[in-house]
C-alpha cells in the first residue's frame, strides 16, 4: 500500500467525495493541502520552504521539496586560527568538512652557502613546512693550477671551480727484471699465504735516494739487505731494465681526481726476460718513478696493489704495503701529515714510488691523487 504525505492512502483509499475538495496534511517539509481528483485524494503538496540546520560548519539552512531535505547550506564558509609548523594560521569550512591549516604570512627571508648576505634568500611554508632557501645564482672568481675561473652556487651547493685543470700526469717508471734463479726474493716457495712484511725500509730514503733495508738479517719475505740492494739498482746479470710511461686519468665522478687502474698490471710482458714459465704473463720485477710537485694544501695520494709499494713524500716514508700479498690500500693526507713529511704549502717537493711483484698469480696497480701539477697545463 502507498500513502501521500505520511497521513493518507493512495491506493484502496476510500473515495474522496466532492471533486476539487481540499484537506490538510503534511510530510517532511511540513504542513500542505490535498486536492480530490478524479474521486482520489493527490500527493501533500507542500510549498518549497528551509529549514534551519547544523554541521560541524556551523548553522545555515537546507531546501525542503517534494517531501525531500536538502544539504545543509551554512551562509558563509567558517573558518577559524589553527597552528602550522611554519607558525600561525587559519582553515575553512565548506560542506560540513574542515579544510587544511594553511599558513597565512607570506614567505621569510633566510640564507643558504650561497647567500652574499643575511636574509638574501626567501623561504615559503609548503604544506606546514618551511622549504629550502631559495637564494639568487651566484658565481664568484677562482683560481687554479692553470689559470683562472668561476665559481657557481646554486640550490645551497656550490660547483668546482671551472679553470682549466691540468692535463692528466704521466709517470716515467724504471722497471727492472728478475728471475727466481737472480734473485731468490722473486716467487719464493715457502710464501704460499699472504705475507704482510712492514717496517723492512728505513724511514728516511739514502742518499742515492733509494730506500735503505732496516734489519742485517732477513725479514719475513726479503732474504736480507744484500739482496734488497739489487731491487733497485742496475746489475749485470741480476737484472734488466727498460722505462715505461705510465698516464693517469682524470676521474670522471670525483673532480680534481688523477687515478691510473691497472688490475692486470704486467707492463713488461714478453720482454727483457721473460714470461714466468708458460703464464702468459712476466711476474717478476721492480718499479721506481720519482717527480716534484707543488704542494697547495688539500692533496692526497692513495695506492692500491701487490705486492710490495713504498712511497717516499719529501724522502720520508709515507706508505708502507711491504710483503707479498693480496691488492691492499693505504693512503695519505698530506695536510694531516704535513709535520711528519716536513712540508709546507707554496714549496715543491720529490715523491718517490717504488714497487715490487714478486709472486704470482695477481698483479694490481692503482694510483689514486689529487696531486696535479706533475702533469701540464693545455
Amino acid at each position: 500500500m502507498f500513502w501521500a504525505c505520511g497521513r493518507t492512502p493512495l491506493l484502496d483509499a476510500p473515495s474522496c467525495g466532492q471533486p476539487e475538495a481540499v484537506r490538510p496534511c503534511s510530510n517532511h517539509c511540513g504542513d500542505g493541502q490535498q486536492v480530490c481528483r478524479n474521486d482520489r485524494w493527490q500527493p501533500c503538496e507542500v510549498a518549497p520552504r528551509r529549514i534551519v540546520c547544523s554541521d560541524a560548519c556551523g548553522e545555515g539552512t537546507a531546501l525542503c521539496s517534494n517531501n525531500t531535505l536538502g544539504d545543509c547550506e551554512v551562509a558563509e564558509p567558517a573558518s577559524a586560527t589553527c597552528m602550522t609548523g611554519c607558525g600561525p594560521g587559519r582553515r575553512t569550512c565548506q560542506r560540513g568538512v574542515w579544510g587544511d591549516c594553511e599558513f597565512v604570512a607570506g614567505p621569510r627571508a633566510c640564507s643558504n652557502t650561497c647567500s652574499r648576505y643575511a636574509g638574501d634568500g626567501s623561504q615559503s611554508c609548503v604544506q606546514g613546512s618551511w622549504g629550502p632557501c631559495v637564494v639568487p645564482r651566484r658565481e664568484d672568481p677562482c683560481t687554479g693550477v692553470c689559470g683562472t675561473g668561476k665559481l657557481v652556487c646554486e640550490d645551497g651547493q656550490w660547483s668546482v671551480c671551472d679553470a682549466p685543470q691540468p692535463l692528466p700526469p704521466r709517470l716515467r717508471a724504471v722497471i727492472r727484471d728478475f728471475t727466481p734463479q737472480t734473485n731468490s726474493d722473486f716467487e719464493r716457495p715457502d710464501l704460499l699465504t699472504d705475507v704482510d712484511d712492514r717496517g723492512v725500509v728505513l724511514p728516511d730514503l739514502g742518499a742515492d735516494g733509494l730506500p735503505v733495508f732496516a734489519l742485517s738479517g732477513p725479514s719475513l719475505t726479503i732474504s736480507g739487505p744484500q739482496s734488497f740492494a739489487t731491487w733497485y739498482r742496475d746489475l749485470p746479470g741480476i737484472n734488466l731494465k727498460t722505462t715505461k710511461d705510465l698516464g693517469l686519468v682524470a676521474s670522471q665522478d670525483e673532480p680534481g681526481l688523477y687515478v691510473y687502474e691497472n688490475r692486470s698490471f704486467f707492463p713488461i710482458d714478453g720482454e727483457l726476460f721473460g714470461n714466468y714459465d708458460n703464464s702468459g704473463h712476466n711476474f717478476h720485477f721492480t718499479l721506481m718513478s720519482s717527480f716534484e710537485f707543488l704542494y697547495r694544501g688539500g692533496e692526497t695520494f692513495a695506492f692500491t696493489g701487490d705486492d710490495d709499494i713504498w712511497v717516499f713524500i719529501n724522502k720520508k716514508l709515507a706508505i708502507d704495503l711491504g710483503g707479498v700479498h693480496q691488492p691492499e690500500t693505504a693512503s695519505v693526507d698530506l695536510d694531516q701529515e704535513a709535520l711528519a713529511l716536513n712540508i709546507s704549502p707554496g714549496n715543491r717537493y720529490p715523491i718517490d714510488l717504488f714497487f715490487a711483484e714478486r709472486h704470482t698469480i695477481f698483479s694490481n696497480f692503482i694510483i689514486r691523487t689529487s696531486i696535479a701539477d706533475v702533469g701540464s697545463c693545455p
